[in-house]
């Protein structure tokens, strides 16, 4: 297990096995995100994204009460009192979305306790989220009068529809993890002392197959949620082709005839 050297102790960052854990790590806050944490957040992607090592993220809260529950409001007094601090603080924030935008690894997000507000937006950003049996869901805005911005609505009607979409927003309430199920927001559900097992189990299936299909996959998949006339196809091609070019390809095929566990290196 290698661990990073951050600047706070609220973010942990953590390599073994081909798996990169980040963990929020303020549950006397109920993993409430500050701005040392988003700093830290920013250093993690970076080191786990441009590390060839590491073929998934996983990403959790400390404790068994929140993934993480929001933004750290105790915070607001010092780092969000004037509109310049308002700028540097949301200047942050969208940083810390662009980073996550640009991982090409998986993403999943372990998720047990609440999951409210802006931590439910950070689970959005995970390609698969995996919960424990009583988490629970929701976006209490509307409770706040809180408006939410575009590409936060848009990746949630893009996965469960602008009708569930709906229901979330207006009615603010507490969903629970069956109903997260029923409506895809997450992708399974497991009684809570297996959830570590279960989400290492599924990050070690995917660690183990070909990184470049995988990365080629999720950009795809990424690119048709775009309309049509933003779509870069270029690089869906290319990174098709780098699949059917790679020393991995051959590799895939020469273990098929073998009858053998294919070893690749996304290269």
């Amino acid at each position: 297990m290698t661990k990073l050297d951050l600047a706070t102790d609220k973010m942990i960052a953590e390599k073994a096995d081909g798996i990169g854990w980040m963990t929020f790590n303020n549950p006397a806050r109920r993993n409430a995100i500050g701005f040392a944490m988003r700093e830290a957040i920013l250093e993690i992607i970076d080191d786990f994204n441009n590390d060839p090592d590491v073929r998934v993220i996983v990403m959790q809260g400390a404790g068994d009460k929140a993934f993480v529950s929001c933004s750290d409001i105790s915070e607001f007094a010092e780092r969000r009192a004037t509109p310049e601090q308002r700028e540097v603080y949301d200047a942050l924030s969208s940083k810390v979305n662009e980073a996550y935008n640009s991982i090409e690894k998986p993403l999943i997000a372990m998720i047990r306790g609440f999951c409210m507000g802006g931590g439910l937006g950070t689970a959005l950003q995970a390609d698969l989220r995996i919960a424990a049996e009583g988490s629970e869901f929701g976006i209490p805005a509307a409770k706040l009068s809180i408006g939410y911005p575009f590409h936060n609505m848009k990746k949630l009607i893009d996965l469960v529809g602008p009708a569930k979409t709906k229901e979330i927003m207006f009615t603010a309430r507490r969903f629970s993890a069956a109903e997260a199920l029923a409506m895809g927001l997450i992708n399974q559900l497991v009684p809570a002392d297996k959830l570590e097992e279960s989400v290492q189990e599924l990050a070690a299936t995917i660690a183990e197959n070909a990184p470049l299909t995988i990365r080629s996959a999720k950009t795809i998949v990424g690119e048709a949620a775009r309309d049509p006339a933003d779509r870069n196809l270029a690089l869906c091609h290319e990174q098709v082709e780098a699949c059917m070019n790679s020393a991995d390809y051959a590799e895939g095929r020469t273990a098929f005839m073998e009858k053998r566990k294919p070893n690749f290196v996304g290269k």
